[in-house]
């Protein structure tokens, strides 16, 4: 089991850039790692992917604004995002999926402003 620990939230004008990290506290080599995106009201929904291969995929919504890395060595992985938009805002948690298993971060608020 892994657990995983979010950061690099906060509130930002619209567009902006901020950084979010996910640090676990075990390898996560094998995992696929996610972001999602909570909005007020609204279900939690997938923002971005990467595979243990480092294959990405994105939400349309974040396509060439949001970019999501993995650094294996410090079992981390991040999110940048760039040109914020006011419907950016909500919670984003981070996932790691394996074997059938996964595993969520508490999330980190993100609050865009216009």
């Amino acid at each position: 089991q892994v657990q995983l620990v979010e950061s690099g939230g906060g509130l930002v004008q619209a567009g902006g850039s901020l950084r979010l990290s996910c640090a676990a506290s075990g390898s996560i080599f094998s995992y696929t790692m996610g972001w999602y995106r909570q909005a007020p009201g609204k279900l939690r929904d997938l923002v971005a992917a990467i595979t243990s291969g480092g294959s990405t995929n994105y939400a349309d919504s974040v396509k060439g604004r949001f970019t999501i890395s993995r650094d294996n060595a410090k079992n981390t992985v991040y999110l940048q995002m760039n040109s914020l938009k006011l419907e950016d805002t909500g919670v984003y948690y981070c996932k790691g999926s394996t074997w059938g298993l996964g595993y969520w971060g508490q999330g980190t608020q993100v609050t865009v402003s216009s």
